[in-house]
C-alpha cells in the first residue's frame, strides 16, 4: 500500500482538521488572535516531506522536515506561544494524521502498518525536537533584545535623572542671587529704620510686612540650600574634607549660634562635653551642619523644658554626640520616615506653626552616612526625643 500517495491526497483535509482542532483547544490560547494561515504555518511542508519518508520509491526528504520545523518554532516564538501550547498542537497533529489514516492502516499488512506508524512517529518527534530548538533560540534572542532595550532605557533614565538634578541645582543657584538680595535689602531697611527712628517704628504698619518678607525669604533660602545639599549627595558630588578638629571648640561655636534661639523660647540649653574627644579627624563644616540641624530641630519642636547636648568617647575608634529634648516626641510609625526628604511628622497643634522644611534630618542622615557613622533615634510622644550620632574618630574622605 502506497501511504505516500494517501498522505498527499489527504494533506488538505489533515491541515483543515488540525487547524480546526487547534482553534477549538482551550489550552492553546495563543491562536485566538491568529488567522488560518498564521496557525497553519509550515505544516504543508512537513506533510509533504513526511510523504517522501513514507514512500519506498522516493528518497526521504528529512531536510525539509527539519527546515520546516525550525521555521515553525521560530514563528511560534514570534507569536508568543508557550512551550506547552506547541507540545499540544503537535499532539493534535499526531492524532489528526492517525485518525484520517486509520482505515488505510487497517487495510494494510501488519508489516506495512508498523512501518508507516513508526515512520510517522519518528518524523513528528524529529519535527517537535527541531521546533523546540528554534523556538528556544528565538525566545533567547527576544530576551537579549529586551535586555539591550532595558539597558538603553536605564541609561536614558539615568541621563534624565542627572539632567533633572542639574536643572534643579541650576534653578536653585539662580534663585539664590535675587533672594539673597531681597533678604539683604529687607534686613538693611529694618536696621536703618530702627536706628534712625526707634521711637516711631511701631507707627509704620508696613514694617510688619517687611519683617514677614524677611522671615519668608530666609526660610526659602534655607530650603534652597537644603535642596542643593540633598541633590549634591544623591548625585555623588558631596565631598568630605577631613582635618584635625578641636571638637569641643566646634561644639561651643555651634552653641553660641543656637543659644539665642533657645533663649527666645525660654528653653534651657544644657551642654555636657566633659568626656568629648579633644581632637578628631573629621570634616568640621559637615559636623557643624549636623549639630546645627539637630539642635534647631530640637528647639523647633520643644515648647517648654530643656535641650541637652552630650558628647563622649565610646572606644579608641569611635565617639558619640547626642541631642535630647523635652518636646512633642515622634510616633513609632513616623520614626521610620523622619530621615526621608520633606517628611514632617504632624503630632499636634504645637507643630502647625513650625517653619521646618522637612530636609534637616534628611541632610543629617546623609552627612552621617558619608562620614562612615550611624544615627539613632529614641522618642516617645509627649516626652521628647534623643538623637544619637556615632562617628569614627578618624573620618576617611
Amino acid at each position: 500500500m502506497d501511504f505516500c500517495q494517501i498522505l498527499i491526497e489527504k494533506s488538505d483535509t489533515i491541515i483543515d482538521k488540525w487547524v480546526e482542532a487547534v482553534y477549538q483547544d482551550q489550552q492553546i490560547a495563543a491562536t485566538k488572535e491568529l488567522t488560518f494561515n498564521a496557525v497553519k504555518n509550515s505544516l504543508p511542508r512537513v506533510l509533504k516531506a513526511l510523504a517522501t519518508v513514507l514512500s519506498e520509491s522516493v528518497s526521504s526528504d528529512l531536510q525539509t522536515v527539519i527546515d520546516a520545523s525550525l521555521d515553525h518554532g521560530r514563528i511560534r516564538a514570534e507569536q508568543e506561544f508557550e512551550p506547552a501550547e506547541i507540545a499540544r498542537e503537535y499532539r493534535l497533529l499526531r492524532f489528526v494524521i492517525f485518525s484520517l489514516l486509520e482505515e488505510d492502516l487497517l487495510e494494510a499488512t501488519p508489516t506495512e502498518m508498523l512501518r508507516a506508524v513508526r515512520l510517522i512517529d519518528t518524523v513528528i518527534d524529529e519535527a517537535i525536537a527541531r521546533c523546540f530548538n528554534s523556538y528556544t533560540h528565538g525566545r533567547l534572542q527576544e530576551l537579549e533584545q529586551l535586555q539591550s532595550q532595558l539597558q538603553l532605557n536605564n541609561q536614558e533614565l539615568t541621563r534624565l535623572v542627572q539632567a533633572s538634578q542639574d536643572s534643579i541645582s541650576h534653578l536653585a543657584h539662580e534663585l539664590k542671587t535675587p533672594l539673597t538680595s531681597i533678604i539683604g535689602y529687607s534686613d538693611l531697611f529694618l536696621r536703618q529704620h530702627r536706628q534712625t527712628q526707634p521711637e516711631i517704628k511701631d507707627s509704620y504698619p508696613n514694617l510688619e510686612s517687611i519683617e514677614r518678607v524677611l522671615k519668608s525669604g530666609r526660610l526659602l533660602l534655607r530650603l534652597i540650600n537644603d535642596t542643593l545639599e540633598i541633590s549634591r549627595h544623591d548625585a555623588g558630588k558631596m565631598k568630605l574634607q577631613p582635618t584635625q578638629t578641636d571638637v569641643r571648640g566646634l561644639i561651643n561655636s555651634v552653641i553660641e549660634t543656637i543659644e539665642p534661639i533657645a533663649r527666645a523660647k525660654e528653653l534651657s540649653l544644657i551642654v555636657n562635653c566633659d568626656r568629648a574627644p579633644e581632637k578628631a579627624i573629621i570634616d568640621p563644616l559637615r559636623l557643624q551642619q549636623i549639630l546645627t540641624n539637630l539642635l534647631s530641630n530640637a528647639i523647633r519642636y520643644t515648647e517648654s523644658g530643656s535641650i541637652e547636648l552630650e558628647c563622649w568617647v565610646i572606644c579608641e575608634k569611635k565617639w558619640a554626640i547626642s541631642v535630647s529634648d523635652s518636646g512633642v516626641g515622634i510616633s513609632p510609625d513616623a520614626q521610620a520616615k523622619i530621615f526621608d526628604p520633606y517628611f514632617r511628622a504632624a503630632n499636634g497643634i504645637q507643630l502647625q506653626g513650625s517653619d521646618g522644611t522637612g530636609l534637616g534630618l534628611a541632610i543629617v542622615s546623609r552627612l552621617v552616612e558619608l562620614m562612615g557613622g550611624e544615627i539613632k533615634v529614641l522618642s516617645q510622644l509627649g516626652k521628647g526625643s534623643t538623637f544619637t550620632v556615632i562617628l569614627p574618630l578618624e573620618v576617611i574622605a
